[in-house]
């Protein structure tokens, strides 16, 4: 799973297996080491208590939730992504993209795609990863 922040924005990346893990266990989740025996952690839910899609952080770990019944329809189809807004106690958003991974169209030493999605654009050769 590849995670991305920029400002008020999470976007989460997932491969086939990734996708399929969400679907039948309900979380999929990842972890990046610190020195001194820290880590971050970031998960990806489906709840069926959710009914839109929300972030949380405490305590090292980041935490989305989906509505278990979008994720279904979401992992059952061509659906490419989920995404939605929540309510900061400032006012503020935060932006949620949750999105099934694509393989680059131009293949990249040192990296396994085998387990992406194919790329939509990958018969015509346009565009990029």
């Amino acid at each position: 799973m590849k995670l991305r922040i920029r400002d008020n924005s999470v976007r989460l990346r997932l491969t086939r297996a990734e996708v399929d893990t969400l679907h039948k266990e309900g979380i999929v989740s990842a972890c990046t080491g610190f020195p001194g025996g820290r880590e971050f952690q970031y998960k990806l839910e489906s709840s069926p208590a959710s009914v839109n899609p929300g972030a949380f952080l405490s305590e090292n770990v980041m935490t989305v939730r989906l509505p278990e019944a979008i994720v279904l329809a979401w992992a059952t189809s061509d659906q490419v992504s989920i995404d939605g807004e929540q309510l900061l106690d400032d006012g503020e958003r935060v932006s949620i993209l949750v999105e099934k991974d694509f393989a680059c169209l131009t293949p990249r030493e040192d990296e396994d795609e085998s387990d992406m999605y194919p790329h939509p654009e990958a018969e015509s050769g346009d565009g990029q990863c």
